[in-house]
């Protein structure tokens, strides 16, 4: 195999403020998964096989709603689907900074490990990203992940009623944290926030949208939203420079 520009040792070293990060976040998972009835194995089952906060979130929401089988079901794909779309694009962009080591069979098996941390790390080096490299990356974020559920598992079942409320608080803290930045930025986004935001006080606190689940009532808040913040406030695609004729003969860049 041909050498790479990052070692594993360097993915490692780059993943430890990222799993840090991981290890505290995932403590509110592992609460809020003992708080709707799971057992701390099925928690940290969980968290081993679904990487993602937003996702997480939203199934323990859908599992404490006790939906119909069938119902459940669609709606729990359905939300996921909404929630974690977004790591498909990550992947594609992440597809042109990656190098010939990344073989079919790699890419197939370090997808797993896209998280927004990790694509920003890995999209922001110079040079482009190996196996080596990405397979370290992840493997911190990935304990983290996996460890804070299952601490935060285990202190729901030992800690007051009250303590566990305050501490599952973290867990929204986070997603606040991730929105605020962008939203002062881009008005798209800050206009989709509390668009989705008002959509959900809606189907929330008008009886006529009593018939709509959780599940159901985050997946049109957030399609909604995205579709109309998306018809406002386009993003307009980067231009090239162009090489235009100079009056003298010459080329210059427009």
């Amino acid at each position: 195999m041909k050498k790479q520009a990052y070692t594993f040792r360097e993915g490692l070293r780059d993943g430890v403020p990222i799993g840090l990060g991981y290890l505290s976040v995932s403590f509110g998972i592992g609460i809020a998964a003992v708080a709707v009835g799971l057992s701390p194995l099925v928690a940290l089952i969980i968290s081993m096989t679904n990487e993602t906060s937003a996702g997480q979130k939203a199934g323990l929401d859908l599992i404490a709603d006790c939906l119909p089988l069938a119902e459940g079901i669609i709606t729990m794909i359905l939300s996921q689907l909404v929630i974690n779309l977004r790591y498909s694009l990550m992947g594609i962009s992440l597809s042109q900074r990656l190098d010939s080591s990344f073989t079919t069979p790699w890419r197939m098996l370090l997808s797993f490990s896209i998280t927004d941390e990790i694509f920003a790390v890995a999209s922001t080096k110079k040079e482009k990203v190996g196996v080596y490299y990405f397979a370290g990356l992840g493997c911190i974020p990935y304990i983290g992940w996996a460890a804070g559920t299952l601490l935060g598992a285990l202190a729901g079942t030992l800690l007051p009623e009250m303590v566990r409320g305050c501490l599952g608080l973290m867990l929204y803290g986070m997603f606040i944290a991730i929105i605020i930045p962008p939203a002062r930025r881009e008005r798209g986004v800050l206009f989709a926030v509390c668009l989705a935001v008002a959509l959900s006080c809606v189907f929330y606190f008008i009886p006529l949208f009593d018939f709509l689940s959780d599940g159901l009532a985050l997946i049109i808040a957030a399609v909604a939203s995205a579709a109309v913040a998306a018809l406002l406030f386009p993003v307009a695609a980067p231009h090239e420079d162009v090489e235009t004729p100079a009056p003298d003969g010459g080329e210059v860049n427009a």
